[in-house]
């Protein structure tokens, strides 16, 4: 017994010493941190504020340096600590914040006729007022040599821009030009995270070699190009939304992943050039606005008139997926085009389902060939998912395979099968996709077919001794009905973070979008995929968002005054959320109709969005109270705006009255079964309309799908009796309890006979 309790002791020593040596260790490990500065609080002694910086930083570590300073979106600097050189940093006077930085990841030509564009641009701002706009997009770069960047016809840069075009090994100051009239890149950040860039595998310049960058950038705002496709798919005229506005890049994200502090320098200098739209694509995790790197960026950036736009994330179907939810962010979501790639899957038995590809190359023969379920000819339990070495060459050769969306890349599987002598794939899509179609450019024949026709395929397998199969590609097809839908991928809400504040706020096409592309790799950017192209077709919300920051570009144009919060309230208020016949977008991933959590307003409507009629405008005060009624203290509010700004203990500050386009109203659920049977409960919201129109009267109206709660607006009418004046009206929301879980949604509007100003309304029970 002695002997076994002296184990035992050891045992447990040498674990606490493990754990010692491991924190200790930790101690030691150094990773980047962003320090945000109180400008006001230098000390006299200093003779400026890098100075004061150096002398900070110096204090807690000797061998520290800075990575960057900032001066437009915070006041700071971001450098590498260990965790007990930040905690000192903390402590000291004048230090508003030390947070480690972030990781983001990316969130990733028909759409301006799909949005009436084309058949109206007679409406639009002239080419001359349309170039008096920059959008800046912070991404991988850009490829400038892409037709898309074309400045044919363009005047001279616009006098306020004070951006350059930085210089690299393999980007040349002409590079830019007067439509690409800016690029720079950082990795400060990058290289103290992953290490020094291997300029043999990326480009330590705004060059693009992802692709991502030259794709969201030429959505946006990209020249005109005719003839433009990927390998003849979606042949036509390939044209950003906003054709005519300047485009300036911010290389943040490489090869590894974008970097906090590599954003926050990419935010700062945006700001500093001149930008008037901000273009986001990228997402990280949620937390606090204080704490949020992109949010502390991005209302610097609207507070001098720069409209930020951010991509919703792709996490969808998936409730409260939805990330860069903060209220000064224009948050966008993913549908549809009426566009699709249509192939076609013929079984044995005589059965055909459809499907959709992009795959351009030599295509199986007339005659059917041997098709398999890679579930069954996988070394690996998961083998259904066609991993990277799961398949056996020897089960899968010369015959079609058929795997399981999920796990990993889509064009991964492509590769797998190829790689194992498959001469061919079926990628089928699971519960979490439904029946959304996404396209890709395999380097095999392929068909991408929803969960349904994957299910009806993989039974036939089971089933037959000798099942055989073939795919047909049948190109380009127009005038898919019902469009938009919402993409399944496309993150949802409600906002995790505040649940008052509805998210996403509106969606724009993000499913398979034609736009330039990088010619440093393929289309599907694999190492093996040695195919060349100018345009590439890829989804995700990463390409949603260019568009509403392109038409953004359109709206500043045509509205020089109005604010970031007017062009977004005119998206919003103008975007549909039912077709034609009156009913609703539909989720593909359910096949049901959707909800404001999954689409916000609705699908954005440029040619609507144009003459609003009224607007939610929104000034740095509501956002200052907003923050109040979180009980934000002084401090956090000054690390999440840079600014002093001390809530009065004489005002009630309120969510509801957030100045914001849409209502998301949550409640508490009595307590006992069911609900219970608690009072009900009642809450108002306040919400000020400016007329951007002539004199005229609103009346509102309200519709619901829930007797549930009672809603009451007073007043029942505003009447404006000139341009830019403003009318406040209250909605009363009284709701009797509900389980928790339930949801329930409503619309208000506001119309004048020409003009319907549409706000959602969300109802949640917790």
């Amino acid at each position: 017994m002695l002997k076994l309790w002296l184990l035992q002791l050891s045992l447990v020593l040498i674990f606490c010493y493990a754990c010692v040596v491991a924190e200790a260790r930790s101690q030691q490990l150094k990773k980047t941190y962003v320090v945000h500065m109180d400008k006001s609080t230098m000390p006299a002694t200093f003779n400026d504020h890098f100075e004061w910086y150096d002398s900070s930083l110096k204090s807690v570590s000797a061998s520290a340096a800075m990575l960057y300073t900032y001066k437009n979106v915070i006041h700071g600097f971001s450098t590498r600590l260990t965790a007990k050189e930040a905690e000192s940093l903390q402590k000291q006077p004048g230090i508003v914040s030390v947070l480690p930085e972030v990781r983001y990841e990316l969130h990733t030509t028909r759409t301006p006729e799909f949005l009436g564009l084309g058949k109206s641009e007679t409406l639009f701002p002239t080419s001359e007022v349309q170039s008096e706009v920059i959008v800046g997009v912070l991404d991988t770069g850009v490829w400038p040599e892409s037709k898309s960047f074309d400045d044919t016809g363009m005047g001279p840069v616009p006098r306020g821009w004070k951006g350059v075009c930085e210089v690299g090994r393999n980007f040349k100051s002409s590079s830019c030009n007067r439509k690409l009239i800016g690029a720079r890149s950082f990795s400060r950040g990058y290289e103290e995270a992953v290490g020094p860039i291997d300029e043999t595998a990326e480009s330590k310049s705004p060059r693009d070699d992802d692709g991502h960058g030259t794709h969201t950038s030429t959505t946006a705002a990209g020249s005109v190009v005719n003839g433009a496709s990927l390998f003849g798919f979606a042949s036509g005229t390939a044209r950003g939304m906003a054709a005519q506005a300047r485009v300036a890049t911010y290389k943040v994200c490489w090869l590894a992943g974008c970097f906090g502090s590599d954003i926050l320098a990419g935010m700062d200098k945006a700001v500093e050039d001149g930008v008037n739209v901000m273009s986001m694509s990228i997402g990280g995790g949620l937390t606090d606005y204080y704490r949020d790197t992109v949010a502390i960026g991005a209302f610097t950036a609207m507070a001098q008139g720069i409209f930020v736009s951010c991509s919703a994330g792709n996490g969808g179907p998936y409730a409260n997926s939805i990330s860069n939810v903060a209220p000064w962010i224009t948050t966008v979501g993913a549908g549809t085009l009426d566009r699709d790639f249509p192939t076609y899957v013929s079984l044995g038995n005589g059965k055909s389902f459809s499907g959709v590809s992009l795959y351009s190359r030599r295509p199986l023969s007339g005659s059917m060939v041997p098709i398999v379920d890679a579930a069954n000819v996988s070394s690996t339990s998961s083998g259904n998912l066609c991993m990277t070495g799961s398949l056996i060459p020897a089960k899968v050769a010369g015959k079609i395979v058929v795997c399981d969306r999920g796990g990993n890349s889509r064009v991964e599987k492509g590769v797998e099968v190829k790689d194992a002598g498959g001469v061919g794939m079926i990628l089928t899509n699971t519960d979490s996709y439904g029946e959304e179609l996404v396209a890709d450019a395999q380097l095999l024949p392929s068909a991408n077919v929803g969960e349904k026709a994957g299910d009806a395929i993989k039974n036939y397998i089971s089933s037959d001794p000798g099942p055989m199969a073939t795919i047909i590609s049948r190109g380009t097809q127009l005038g898919i009905q019902p469009s938009p839908v919402v993409a399944a991928f496309s993150s949802r809400g409600p906002n995790p973070i505040t649940p008052e504040i509805l998210k996403p706020d509106l969606i724009a096409p993000g499913v398979n979008i034609l736009a330039g592309w990088t010619g440093a790799v393929g289309p599907t950017g694999l190492e093996n995929d040695n195919r060349h192209v100018s345009f590439n077709i890829i989804s995700g919300t990463s390409m949603s968002c260019p568009h509403v920051s392109g038409l953004a570009a359109l709206l500043k144009a045509a509205h020089p005054e109005w604010s970031p919060s007017a062009i977004r309230s005119a998206l919003m208020t103008t975007a549909y959320s039912t077709y034609g016949n009156g009913k609703t977008l539909l989720d593909i991933s359910t096949g049901q109709p959707s909800t404001p959590f999954d689409f916000g307003a609705g699908h954005v409507d440029p040619v609507a969005a144009l003459d609003p009629g009224l607007v939610y405008d929104a000034t740095v005060q509501d956002y200052l109270d907003f923050l109040c009624a979180l009980d934000y203290s002084s401090f956090q509010i000054k690390q999440a705006t840079n600014r002093d700004f001390a809530c009065l203990s004489s005002k009630t500050y309120s969510l509801g009255d957030v100045n914001y386009p849409s209502f998301s109203v949550p409640f508490e659920t009595a307590s006992g079964t069911w609900g219970g049977v608690g009072a009900p409960s009642t809450v108002k919201y306040t919400r000020t309309l400016t007329n951007v129109g002539t004199p005229t009267t609103y009346k509102v109206s309200v519709s619901s799908q829930s007797t549930s709660v009672k809603i009451l607006v007073e007043p029942e009418s505003l009447s404006f009796s000139r341009q830019y004046e403003k009318k406040s009206y209250v909605v009363t929301f009284t709701a009797s309890s509900m389980p928790s879980g339930t949801t329930s949604f409503a619309r208000l509007q506001w119309s004048d006979g020409k003009h319907v100003v549409g706000s959602p309304i969300a109802f949640s029970w917790t």
